[in-house]
Formats: C-alpha cells, structure tokens, sequence
C-alpha cells in the first residue's frame, strides 16, 4: 500500500505543478464518448468478467437442448457476450495501435469496431434464433455430414 502511495504523490505533484485539479486529472482517464469501449473501470471489469463467463457459458451452450426457448434464450445471450467482448477488445486494438498511424484515425476506427460488434450481434443472434437449431446446431453442422437424397444418388450415376 504504501508503494503504491509514493507512485500517485508525483502524479498529483506534477498536476499540482501545471495548475490542473485533480479532478481535471480524474477526468482525463474517464471515458468522454460512448464509443470509448476501453476507457475507465468499467469497461475493463465488464471485458474481463465477459471473457469468464464466455468461458464457461460456450461448453454449455452445447449440452442445452438444440430447439427450445432456452436453447434460443442461451444462445442470444452468448451472442451479446461475444458481441460487446469484441467490441470492447478491438477498442483497444484502437487505442494501442491506431494513434501510431494517424491520432485522425481513432474516431473512425472506433466508429468501426461498434459497427462490427453491432454486425456480429445481429448475425449470431439471427443464427442463435432460426429453426435449425441455433447455434448449436451451427456447429454441430461443421461435423456431420449431410446424408445424401436418392435424388441426389441419381444424379450422380
């Protein structure tokens, strides 16, 4: 405790040197726009419980029954997770690397990863809500095969 005292006291002593409050400081790390998905503590508590609870609610989105309201339920909840769980990362991809390039480009960049987050929820909630299974039967679907209709066998010959 007494460490982390003596990091703050400059902090505080070099905004006290250039007549900026504290506050003034507080608000600098605070976030000024929505679209600042990585700004604050609340964005890095809620990234970091996502990432938890994706780990544990994806296995189990497997074992819930394919056709039913939970299944549906579940699964658009798991999209939401992933959804805003990338949002939130890419926004730090942003804030790392973007200001390297252009500081111009941080706005549209940031445009961007909501535009993404707000495609991917749509998309993975069309596909948690369809009638062939939700998710679950999306990727049950990469592994089994697709029996083959006499039809088909017919035309192959």
């Amino acid at each position: 405790m007494w460490l982390q005292c003596q990091k703050i006291r400059p902090l505080l002593a070099t905004s006290r040197q250039s007549g900026t409050s504290s506050a003034l400081v507080y608000r600098r790390f605070k976030s000024s726009s929505p679209l600042h998905g990585d700004e604050g503590n609340l964005a890095t508590h809620m990234h970091h419980h996502m990432t938890t609870a994706l780990a544990l609610a994806t296995p189990l989105l497997l074992f819930v029954p394919d056709n039913g309201i939970l299944s549906k339920v579940w699964g658009l909840g798991v999209a939401g997770y992933i959804s805003g769980h990338s949002w939130i990362g890419l926004n730090y991809v942003v804030t790392d690397y973007v200001p390297k390039v252009s500081k111009a480009m941080v706005g549209p960049a940031r445009i961007v990863c909501a535009g993404l987050g707000l495609v991917t929820f749509v998309g993975l909630g069309k596909v948690a809500l369809n009638d062939h299974g939700g998710i679950q039967g999306a990727i049950k679907g990469l592994w089994i095969k697709k029996e083959q209709t006499t039809e088909n066998q017919d035309d192959s010959k």
